[in-house]
């Protein structure tokens, strides 16, 4: 009697992708019928070697023709959507069939897709370029985003250098005056950082608006209000923990975009860009809540962005309660970017390691 092969499944717009956990598979038959898969094939699978079967009841109609590859450890099956779009399950019924499980090496969610989609063609694109372009001619656009990275990795090398060397020679002192002796460039590399959120939004680069407008915006937000508004928060030594691990990301950071201008790269900074977040942007964002926190009883007692009411209240609301509310915002960032930033990673490491294979 045959048996029910586990099947692992993933989607874009216009593909399904299924892999059957089958291992030197013999006389396959997949075809499609009425919107319903059937899979029949001999080999071994998790309860031996066997003959395996299944059928799938597809949410939505698919096209008859479909592909399949047989390999040593599994069986691929592509098959093409009647329509393109995202679908919200595989199969017709709600509860999905026990043997069939994500494909966690394809799955990517709607957005990531589209993200996908966008590289393909911007790809095709670049192929298609002109034979002026492949001989060294540099497009406006390239120029400015090389320049623009240029700076910034230049201003956030001299602030990590600059502390280091403070730090060095002064020990313990220098981290009490870092604002006075910092901010200036800060001020100018946080100023120019919304550029970042322009390009995302205008599809300059390929990234996502939302995690960048989150990383710009809080950054301004702890710079400008809570260390540049109040000036007992000057002398605070959270600012030098919180600049330094700011510019310890971005001399990474930028230095790998400056290269990705020309389709170069270095895998020693590939590797650090996307691994050397993991500890500092969190350490980051704890060190900025640490600052919001120590500056709430200064806006108490200061009054200062404080909303005052009429009179027939007899009251004003302290901007601390913005400060507290804000302190969870700053958290649920945390992980929005710390998921978009691990899927990057994830995305980036796992096309490197299929081209290696």
């Amino acid at each position: 009697m045959p048996l029910t092969p586990l099947v692992h499944w993933a989607q874009r717009h216009e593909d399904i992708y299924l892999r059957v956990d089958l291992t030197d598979a013999q006389n396959v038959d997949v075809h499609v019928h009425e919107q319903v898969l059937q899979f029949r094939a001999q080999g071994h699978g998790a309860k031996g070697q066997n003959e395996y079967e299944f059928s799938l009841e597809f949410l939505l109609p698919v096209k008859s023709e479909v592909s399949h590859r047989s390999t040593q450890r599994q069986v691929n099956v592509i098959l093409r959507k009647e329509q393109r779009g995202w679908w919200e399950r595989l199969t017709l019924q709600e509860r999905k069939p026990v043997f069939l499980v994500p494909d966690f090496d394809r799955w990517l969610d709607e957005s990531d897709a589209e993200m996908e989609i966008r590289e393909k063609e911007e790809k095709k694109n670049r192929l298609k370029s002109p034979r002026r372009e492949e001989e060294g001619f540099v497009s406006l656009t390239t120029g400015i985003l090389f320049v623009y990275n240029l700076v910034q990795f230049l201003g956030f090398s001299w602030i990590f250098v600059n502390m280091t060397v403070r730090l060095f020679i002064f020990g313990q002192d220098s981290l009490y005056d870092t604002f006075h002796t910092i901010s200036d460039v800060m001020f100018f590399c946080q100023i120019l950082a919304a550029v970042e959120v322009l390009n995302a939004a205008f599809g300059v680069v390929r990234t996502g608006v939302i995690p960048t407008l989150i990383q710009v915006v809080g950054r301004n937000f702890i710079l400008f209000i809570i260390f540049g508004s109040v000036e007992e928060m000057h002398n605070q030594p959270v600012v030098f923990f919180v600049f330094y691990l700011w510019s310890a990301i971005e001399i990474f950071r930028y230095p790998f975009y400056m290269l990705g201008c020309f389709n170069t790269e270095w895998k020693t900074l590939t590797w650090l860009r996307y691994t050397i977040w993991i500890p500092l942007y969190p350490l980051g964002v704890v060190a900025e809540a640490v600052a919001v926190i120590q500056s709430i009883p200064v806006f108490d007692e200061t009054k200062l962005f404080s909303i005052t009411l009429p009179k027939a209240v007899g009251t004003s609301v302290s901007f601390s309660y913005v400060l507290r509310i804000y302190l969870v915002l700053m958290f649920l960032g945390l992980f929005i970017n710390f998921r978009h930033l691990y899927k990057q990673r994830k995305r980036r490491f796992r096309t490197k390691k299929r081209k290696a294979n």
